[in-house]
């Protein structure tokens, strides 16, 4: 009898672990961070374009649009880089990465997800796709809508690898991609069953719709997501790709221990993707 109490509570104990995490999956993938915009003296307010946008339901999203310096002419002769950050970050968070990392002459324009930073609303997938949607029509209002690239780190992965497959895009450079939702959870959340599993996040089948140039970055020592599905996500882009590597980094020391390798990889992707100089096939290293 009392082996039978045990088995029957492990058993509901089981089953509401399952009801929370399908409940609440999205709070788990979209932890929300919320902080106000940073003040833009802090690159300059002659450099920052604070933007507001409003999704279809009216929810008011926050961004901001870093101009480079070294931007000269008209919207129409302007290059653009949409940046889409990781679940737990924000601008407020993320915006000396910002400023170290835009590349030169070349706008900058990131929003904050709905429900995080400075933006209303609540996340979900589909959420998190609309506002990605409203950034790129905002960046393409702003600069050559053929010379705009996308960049994602992480879940921004996801977000950029979206883009890039529903829109035109001069490359697309990801950091730390995982292949999909699918394969995380069960990496990270094996004891549930997948059929709980609502959210996609299938950066696998997005970048086999792309059609540009594609740069990915991966810490050889990511715990998070395995270089393994990185490199998986490379070889699924159907154009020319560069795979590199960052040696002893994990998820969230990229930008630490790439340093000025990575950034200067990355401006010389932005510089020579789609010009015919960027290379053809595939590079790993």
């Amino acid at each position: 009898m009392l082996v039978l109490r045990v088995v029957a509570g492990l058993v509901i104990a089981y089953a509401a672990l399952a009801a929370l995490a399908w409940l609440f999956q999205d709070r788990l993938a979209f932890p929300a961070p919320r902080a106000p915009l940073p003040d833009v003296s802090r690159i300059g307010a002659d450099r920052v374009e604070p933007l507001r946008l409003t999704m279809k339901d009216g929810t008011p999203l926050a961004g901001w649009l870093l101009r480079s310096t070294a931007t000269r002419g008209h919207a129409g002769s302007r290059s653009g880089l949409l940046w889409f950050y990781g679940n737990g970050e924000n601008i407020a968070a993320i915006w000396p990465v910002l400023k170290e990392f835009q590349p030169p002459g070349v706008d900058l324009l990131v929003v904050d997800y709905p429900g995080y930073g400075a933006s209303g609303g609540r996340a979900t997938e589909e959420r998190v796709y609309e506002a990605a949607d409203l950034a790129y029509d905002a960046m393409a209002a702003r600069v050559d809508p053929n010379r705009i690239f996308v960049y994602g780190r992480s879940l921004g992965s996801a977000v950029a690898t979206h883009i890039a497959a529903t829109h035109a895009v001069r490359g697309l450079i990801l950091e730390s991609p995982f292949t999909n939702a699918r394969d995380m959870g069960r990496r990270h959340y094996a004891f549930l069953p997948p059929f709980l599993l609502r959210l996609r996040l299938d950066n696998l089948t997005q970048i086999s719709r792309t059609h540009c140039p594609v740069l990915v970055f991966h810490g050889t020592a990511d715990r998070l997501v395995p270089i393994e599905m990185g490199r998986a996500v490379a070889n699924a882009a159907p154009g020319p790709v560069e795979f590199v590597a960052i040696a002893g980094s994990d998820h969230n020391e990229t930008y630490e221990i790439g340093g000025q390798a990575y950034r200067e990889k990355m401006w010389e992707f932005v510089r020579t993707a789609g010009t015919g100089d960027e290379g053809r096939g595939r590079s790993t290293k």
